[in-house]
């Protein structure tokens, strides 16, 4: 009954393992003609399932797939005249594809946060592999918000699991140990 749950296309078929030594690629967008490139010249971390509202999703997904890297190893090389931010409010400043809506990159610009200095991607955007494997699902209860029927979520989570990633209602235990440890040593309450 689960495995007709569909989360993502990069993982519903089995996640693909991380490669030893893998360097980055470039993301593409969708426009068949001329599409933004944006090169990544290093190996993500943290990759995750998401089901949070503000996430790219591929059509017909429930979740995405994203990814962080550190922000000096981004770089637009083609069609940035395409990109905009979809909402300036928002802590990360999501760079999407005007034309086929493609979240490019994910910048955060408060200095004061957690993640500042990481970038958020969707690898599934290279046609490169080797980028680091999905490691859990995070903001799982969100895909509500959505639309996925909460009699649902109990299989949905019985997928994730299936698949090798732990669902949470928030980050993974070592990113929300992460950002504990960043407001304590900026509180003074660890020493930096």
């Amino acid at each position: 009954m689960a495995t007709a749950i569909h989360i993502h296309p990069s993982v519903d078929n089995g996640i693909k393992p991380t490669a030893a030594g893998f360097a980055g690629g470039t993301l593409v967008c969708q426009c068949a003609t001329d599409p933004v490139k944006v090169k990544v010249s290093a190996q993500t971390a943290f990759n995750h399932a998401c089901g949070c509202t503000k996430c790219w999703k591929p059509a017909g997904s429930v979740f995405s797939v994203v990814a962080v890297v550190s922000r000096d190893k981004v770089e637009v090389t083609e069609h940035g005249e395409k990109l905009k931010t979809v909402d300036s409010a928002a802590a990360i400043q999501r760079h999407a594809c005007t034309r086929c809506g493609a979240h490019m990159y994910g910048r955060i610009e408060n200095k004061d946060h957690p993640f500042y200095g990481m970038d958020f991607v969707h690898t599934e955007l290279s046609r490169e592999e080797g980028w680091s494997a999905p490691e859990f699902a995070a903001f799982v209860s969100s895909i509500i918000e959505s639309g996925a029927k909460p009699e649902q979520m109990g299989a949905v989570r019985d997928r994730l699991r299936e698949l090798g990633l732990e669902p949470y209602d928030c980050l993974s235990p070592p990113l929300m140990d992460a950002i504990s440890t960043h407001v304590a040593k900026r509180t003074g309450v660890l020493a930096a």
